[in-house]
């Protein structure tokens, strides 16, 4: 299998932890996005990534698609799920997809009080995650599936940006915190993302464009969104 990617897409790496949950051999070619070559355009009717070309060679586009063809296709992460328990996880990690470019937004904030603003958005999607969660190490028990790897992704990201700025994402969820830690725990992070991922996420969200990018140059944010109004600027 191959996956045609661009290096910091959150989509794409929903899927690349996907397969390396499953322990799944995988190719992964980066294009540019400002350039897409015209094979790319051929077989990706919406002209995003990711896409996903099986080892039978048919071109698949859509993250929901691709990640349900993986589970359906190879063995699942969570065998024997009832067909409620199938749709109840779908769901909740649907909560977690339709929060990607939520999330992208706000780190690419240029001010506090837009910070402000698209934070809160990703604050409700955090809320009710929180109070959905159990004392177990993952989503659905001790075992990762497919709501943790759609989790991943926010929680890889808000960890980035804490570690360079101190701006805190979860806040005080303690139930999503420990989530975080256990997913963090697991390497997925790392395996599901180029090795200079880190430094191609810093150089886009936390360049001197952003307010998180100038707390960073200037000591750091304190880790409250309600804090925001104090941050540095």
């Amino acid at each position: 299998m191959k996956i045609v990617s661009f290096k910091i897409c959150p989509f794409v790496q929903r899927v690349a932890a996907l397969l390396e949950a499953k322990n799944l051999p995988y190719e992964i070619e980066f294009i540019s996005l400002q350039d897409k070559p015209q094979w790319f355009l051929d077989i990706s009717p919406n002209g995003q990534v990711p896409v996903l070309i099986t080892d039978g060679g048919q071109a698949l586009f859509e993250s929901d698609a691709i990640v349900e063809y993986l589970e359906e296709a190879y063995p699942a992460l969570q065998p024997g799920l009832s067909p409620e328990e199938k749709a109840t996880n779908r769901a909740w990690a649907y909560l977690a997809t339709k929060n990607y470019l939520v999330q992208c937004s706000a780190q690419r904030s240029a001010d506090k009080a837009t910070l402000s603003e698209r934070a809160a958005k990703l604050d409700v999607a955090f809320d009710r995650i929180e109070a959905k969660l159990c004392d177990t190490r993952f989503f659905g028990g001790n075992e990762i599936g497919m709501v943790d790897v759609a989790w991943l992704v926010l929680l890889h990201r808000a960890a980035i940006i804490e570690k360079n700025t101190g701006y805190d994402f979860i806040g005080d969820r303690p139930k999503l915190k420990s989530w975080q830690a256990h997913l963090m725990q697991t390497g997925l992070a790392e395996k599901s993302v180029p090795a200079e991922f880190e430094d191609a996420f810093v150089d886009f969200y936390l360049s001197d464009q952003t307010f998180l990018g100038r707390c960073k140059e200037n000591g750091g944010c304190k880790k409250n969104a309600a804090e925001l109004a104090d941050a540095c600027c």
